[in-house]
């Protein structure tokens, strides 16, 4: 197992390290959000190949290739129809304005080993859990959380590109279909593919197990990090009806909406 975390490390360092490159050319690195799902792939991948194949191996990698290749796919669509992502913008022109940093290195410290880090803990159920075995309960309950995952962001995402590409939506609050049930459902549906991940891992005891630390982390990014406060914080600035839209949605795990209180 120490050998399959290894290599898989070298690997994806060696990935990120020429992506670094990539973005050092272009003065961009907002293409590293595509890598997030991609590089979990790429990860998933060198795990399995390192042994024989086993049911749960090729689960596991099954899964999370096919999350990868819709969310990196939709994100590099993404950055190239919009173009640099504002926040990491802010990011390097802070660390190059305010601490003397050259892009160099505030890309390098402040986005690509960061994320490398981060990457490769939330990645722990598809490296520890590849372990023979038959599959059992666990499993195939972790495969049909993770498959809802990954529907539920793929239509959230699809539901909000069709909303904003409808000129008569600017400046308005999504609130439809699935937004209507949870003001993310983009995250919510990470969140449960990864955890059903683990599900599957789970069952590669004593491994499998340890790999908790991975969706826990995701979990945490997504609700009290990156994800939802970095959202919700300039959606309040630029969507006047948005604090109306957070009273009656749930932040996460969807649920019907509040009624409106009365006059």
């Amino acid at each position: 197992m120490l050998q399959i975390l290894l290599v898989d490390a070298a690997a994806s360092a060696a990935a990120f390290l020429a992506l670094w490159l990539v973005g050092l050319r272009l003065r961009d690195v907002s293409f590293i959000d595509a890598w997030w799902g991609l590089g979990m792939a790429l990860i998933a991948w060198t795990a399995f190949l390192q042994g024989p194949p086993t049911p749960r191996g090729m689960l596991l990698t099954g899964l999370c290739t096919l999350w990868a290749v819709r969310l990196g796919g939709y994100l590099l669509w993404r950055w190239r129809k919009h173009g640099a992502d504002r926040r990491y913008v802010a990011m390097l022109g802070h660390a190059q304005t305010v601490r003397g940093w050259s892009f160099a290195k505030a890309s390098l410290l402040l986005v690509f080993a960061l994320q490398y880090v981060m990457q490769f803990i939330v990645a722990l159920p598809v490296q520890l859990g590849q372990a023979p075995g038959p599959l059992g309960l666990l499993a195939f309950g972790g495969a049909a959380l993770a498959l809802i995952g990954i529907a539920f962001e793929t239509i959230g995402d699809a539901q909000l590109v069709a909303f904003k590409a409808d000129p008569a939506n600017a400046g308005k609050v999504m609130d439809k279909g699935l937004w209507r049930y949870t003001r993310h459902p983009n995250y919510f549906g990470d969140a449960c593919t990864w955890w059903g991940l683990f599900l599957i891992a789970t069952e590669a005891a004593p491994w499998g197990v340890a790999s908790i630390v991975g969706p826990m982390l995701l979990t945490f990014t997504l609700i009290r990090w990156s994800g939802v406060p970095t959202t919700e914080g300039r959606l309040k600035k630029t969507r006047p009806d948005y604090a109306a839209y957070v009273a009656r949605t749930s932040g996460f795990v969807p649920w019907f909406p509040k009624s409106a209180p009365l006059p």
